[in-house]
């Protein structure tokens, strides 16, 4: 599998995944980090991988057509076969799904179809809900919608701290999304 991240932030996924690859743990390659946020951290973390990156300003672009035009042109010129949405913060369009059919997936820091969209946690907290978790799905053109492909749960303490659930959380999601991307690699043989 040739993978390309994209990440809008730390990157926290996508060093689980680089490591799970370096380690052996998943028969993949990363061949581009896609992000929209030239300040992030994952793309200078990419960089000093050895990961070719494509680091992009929406803004800078009459549409998103056109940036995803020229995200595909990247996607190809490094053979991706895979778009793994890892802490990316924008909807993926038209000419991304067209392209990818199938081939895209999203991680997302709720049990789907709770809390679509940002802060999910934040919402479940709010909501007062004691079993959290991560699901992992096929990308469409909803927000947070797909085909859910797998999840995991876990249930907090009364009383526990936003950061220590995060935490949790994180690993959680790393583990799932390995999980997932070790099945489909499988698959692919």
């Amino acid at each position: 599998m040739k993978l390309a991240v994209f990440a809008s932030g730390t990157g926290s996924n996508f060093e689980a995944i680089f490591s799970a690859i370096q380690r052996g743990a998943l028969q993949a390659e990363i061949v581009l980090v896609v992000c929209d946020k030239p300040s992030a951290k994952v793309a200078d973390s990419a960089r000093r991988k050895g990961v070719s990156t494509f680091v992009f300003a929406a803004k800078d672009y009459p549409s998103k057509e056109a940036y995803e035009t020229t995200i595909a042109e990247h996607l190809e010129s490094v053979g991706a076969d895979w778009l793994v949405l890892a802490g990316y913060m924008r909807l993926i369009g038209k000419t991304l799904l067209d392209k990818y059919p199938g081939r895209i997936l999203n991680i997302h820091p709720s049990l789907l179809p709770k809390y679509k969209g940002k802060d999910a946690l934040g919402q479940a907290l709010a909501q007062g809900d004691m079993l959290l978790g991560a699901s992992v799905h096929y990308v469409d053109e909803t927000l947070d919608g797909g085909t859910i492909i797998k999840q995991v749960s876990f249930s907090r303490t009364e009383g526990e701290i936003r950061t220590a659930i995060e935490q949790r959380l994180h690993h959680v999601e790393h583990e799932l999304y390995l999980a997932v991307l070790q099945e489909l690699s499988k698959e692919a043989q």
